[in-house]
């Protein structure tokens, strides 16, 4: 389990993060909503420990962020972040191989080339393994990002806004992979996420935020409420029943 224990990241005298208690469940896929500017992004870098906390903890299955060894905390968790950029001129296979690293310091094992294979094998990126990443698509190379953060084999997996530049098309295929990974895998998926019927569909619990402060959380029919989210993002919504999903719109 994933324990954030009073929480905060502060910019001079301005919080970004504010006093955040919260227990991530262990396994489905939880998404992270709000605002911009609600703290959503800041506190899964802190959770990553890509950025330092101003107060606060954050134990992963007990282990301290901030004093376990980065080798040792990198086989529990990984992150995509937003900016991926990667200067070198590497191949698919070239990428997916750096998800190895805790494990294998560079020297690829056996083991660590199974990994890799399955990697690529689960993203679809068979036919694209030999190509260069300035090569492909923004979806094409997306998913490559992921199989790399997959390859990595660890149980909980945190992707900031994953969806950024994708298509409809490819957004859709990136939530129902992120979805199938946590229920096929048993992965703790966890993602900061701004469309909110991306995460009414594809989650299987909701934390929002506000001015860096959990506002609420819950599963998907508890959030997807016009009252709940006026009150996350300060404008009128419309909630309706799709199936068995709950759909919001605004005007």
């Amino acid at each position: 389990m994933i324990e954030i224990s009073n929480v905060s990241k502060t910019y001079g005298a301005k919080p970004v993060v504010d006093g955040v208690t919260l227990n991530l469940p262990v396994g489905g896929l939880t998404s992270i909503v709000g605002p911009n500017g609600a703290g959503k992004s800041t506190l899964l870098s802190m959770i990553a420990r890509l950025m330092p906390m101003s107060a606060g903890s954050v134990t992963v299955d007990g282990l301290d962020v901030t004093k376990t060894p980065g080798d040792v905390l990198a086989r529990r968790l990984s992150i995509l972040r937003q900016d991926n950029h990667v200067t070198a001129r590497l191949t698919v296979r070239d990428l997916v191989s750096f998800g190895r690293y805790p494990h294998s310091r560079g020297r690829l094992t056996k083991e660590d080339l199974h990994h890799v294979d399955e990697a690529i094998a689960y993203l679809n990126l068979g036919e694209l393994s030999g190509r260069f990443l300035d090569e492909l698509s923004g979806g094409q190379r997306q998913r490559a990002f992921v199989a790399m953060v997959l390859c990595q084999n660890t149980d909980y997996v945190l992707f900031d806004e994953p969806l950024n530049n994708l298509d409809m098309k490819h957004a859709v295929s990136m939530m129902r992979l992120l979805a199938r990974a946590a229920s096929d895998l048993g992965k703790t998926v966890v993602l900061v996420i701004h469309d909110i019927n991306f995460a009414a569909v594809y989650s299987d619990y909701i934390v929002a935020m506000q001015s860096g402060r959990i506002v609420c959380q819950g599963t998907p029919d508890e959030i997807i409420r016009a009252d709940v989210l006026e009150t996350i993002f300060g404008t009128p919504f419309e909630v309706h029943t799709i199936g068995s999903r709950r759909i919001a719109t605004f005007y």
